[in-house]
């Protein structure tokens, strides 16, 4: 009889650890997503300063060639 008894108790037991280990997973699983997200975002602000740097030698160039040209 004792057996029978034991084994609720380990289930319970095996249940809560899957529980808690699913808990952890899950908040790691979010950690990752908003690392994830941080990324894209910090990808397009690179873009953007790459599209205005670009902007800005283009400007550079057109005032020193009118420079040379004057």
């Amino acid at each position: 009889m004792a057996s029978v008894d034991s084994q609720p108790r380990f289930g319970q037991s095996v249940k809560g650890l899957l529980s808690d280990k699913v808990g952890s997973c899950s908040g790691d699983v979010i950690a990752l997503t908003r690392q994830v997200l941080k990324g894209s975002r910090s990808q397009e602000l690179n873009g953007e300063n790459n599209r205005k740097h670009n902007q800005s030698c283009e400007t550079v160039y057109q005032n020193k060639s009118i420079q040379n040209r004057l």
